[in-house]
C-alpha cells in the first residue's frame, strides 16, 4: 500500500526527532530528584560518609530499592560519583549542596520546590487571568506579606548564594574602577556590594532596601569584614520620594523584572535625580533579546514573573534603552556576560 499525500506531509525530516521534546517534557524529573536529595540532606551526609544503597537505606530507614534509585539518579545528574561501590559527592555537589558551606545553593532549590513549584503548576491559570499564583493580591500587599518566616530566611540565603556568582560575572564584565561610591537599590543581602568592593579596592557601597532586609545585609557585611566600606540605608525605594544622594553609580540588579514599565520608569527617574552629572546607572538582569525569541533563561524567568508578580516581566535591551534615554540618561550601552542570575547589563550616564 502506498503513502498518501497527507501521510507524506507529516513524515519528519531525517534529522528531526522527538528527543528535544522528551528532554523538555521530563525536565521536572531532574529537578525533583535534586530537591528530594536536598530535603533528605543527602549531600551533607555524603560529605563525610560515602554510602552504598544498603547503608543509605539504613540511615534513612527506607527500603533499599528507592535508596539505590535516588543514588543512581543523582549520579546520573553529575552530582555523585561511585568509587569502590560507594557513592560520594562530585566537586559540584561538594561546593554548593553541603549544608553550611559558604556557597550553599540548597536553599534556592528548597525555595523553588516549596514555593514556586506549586505556582508553576498553576501556570495555565496565570496565563488566563494575568495574576500571580504564589500569593493572593486580594488578601496580601505583596508576595512577602504573610510568608512563612522560615521560608523567607531560606529565600534570602538562597538569593545571597546566587547573587555572589552573578556579582562576580558583573564585576568582570563591567569596569567599576572609575566609580567611588555605589548605591545598590533593592540590594538585598548585600552580595553584590561585598563582591564588587572586594574586586575594586577604591569602591565603597550602600545597600538600600527595606529595614528587615538591611538587617540581613548588615550580618553578611560583618561576616565579610567589609563593614568599614559597605553600609546599609533602610528605606523603601517606592515610597521614599528620593534616593540617598552622594553616590556616583547606582546599581539596579535583578529588581526591574519585578515591576511594570510605569513603575520601572519611576525607579529610573529617582536614580537620575539622585546622581550628579557624570554618574551612571547599571541595570543588571536576565535580558530577553530584542527579537523576543529568547534566550531560554530570560524567557522562562519572565514567565516566573507572571506567577510571582502583578506586572513584572523580563525586558529587552531596547526597552531599557528607551526608558533610560526618556529619563535623561545618555551614552547607553549594553554589555553581555554569562552568570548564574543575569546575562547582561544596560548602562546609562547622566550628563
Amino acid at each position: 500500500m502506498g503513502v498518501t499525500v497527507a501521510e507524506f506531509k507529516h513524515q519528519p525530516e531525517p534529522d528531526i526527532t522527538p528527543i528535544p521534546l522528551m528532554q523538555l517534557a521530563t525536565a521536572f524529573w531532574a529537578f525533583k530528584t535534586l530537591s528530594t536529595a536536598i530535603d533528605m540532606d543527602l549531600f551533607t551526609r555524603l560529605e563525610t560518609s560515602p554510602m552504598n544503597p544498603p547503608e543509605l537505606a539504613r540511615w534513612l530507614n527506607i527500603e533499599e530499592r528507592p535508596a539505590e534509585m535516588i543514588l543512581t539518579g543523582c549520579a546520573g545528574l553529575g552530582l555523585l560519583s561511585k568509587q569502590n561501590g560507594r557513592y560520594r559527592n562530585t566537586p559540584l555537589a561538594e561546593t554548593f549542596l553541603v549544608r553550611g558551606c559558604r556557597y550553599y545553593f540548597g536553599g534556592f532549590v528548597t525555595m523553588l520546590n516549596h514555593r514556586l513549584y506549586a505556582g508553576w503548576d498553576k501556570l495555565p491559570q496565570a496565563v488566563r487571568t494575568n495574576r500571580p499564583t504564589t500569593w493572593d493580591p486580594d488578601k496580601q500587599k505583596s508576595l512577602f506579606e504573610a510568608a512563612d518566616p522560615e521560608m523567607m530566611g531560606t529565600f534570602w540565603q538562597a538569593m545571597h548564594s546566587l547573587s555572589i556568582f552573578t556579582a562576580r560575572g558583573l564585576g568582570e564584565a563591567v569596569d567599576f574602577s572609575r566609580f567611588r561610591k555605589l548605591l545598590d537599590v533593592g540590594g538585598g543581602s548585600g552580595a553584590f556590594d561585598i563582591e564588587l568592593c572586594t574586586r575594586y579596592p577604591n569602591l565603597s557601597a550602600t545597600v538600600y532596601d527595606l529595614p528587615f532586609v538591611t538587617g540581613i545585609a548588615a550580618e553578611k557585611i560583618a561576616e565579610s569584614g567589609l563593614s568599614g566600606r559597605v553600609t546599609t540605608h533602610p528605606g523603601d525605594f517606592f515610597a521614599d520620594p528620593k534616593y540617598p544622594a552622594g553616590h556616583d553609580v547606582i546599581l539596579l540588579s535583578m529588581i526591574m523584572h519585578d515591576w511594570n514599565e510605569q513603575e520601572d520608569r519611576g525607579i529610573l527617574r529617582k536614580c537620575y535625580e539622585a546622581l550628579a552629572p557624570g554618574g551612571a546607572v547599571v541595570i543588571s538582569e536576565l535580558l530577553v533579546n530584542d527579537e523576543k525569541t529568547g534566550p531560554p533563561p530570560a524567557a522562562l524567568m519572565s514567565l516566573n514573573m507572571l506567577i510571582e508578580t502583578l506586572g513584572g516581566r523580563n525586558y529587552t535591551p531596547s526597552e531599557y534603552r528607551a526608558w533610560l534615554e526618556d529619563t535623561g540618561f545618555r551614552d547607553v550601552k549594553v554589555i553581555w556576560f554569562e552568570s548564574a542570575g543575569a546575562n547582561g547589563a544596560v548602562i546609562g550616564y547622566k550628563r
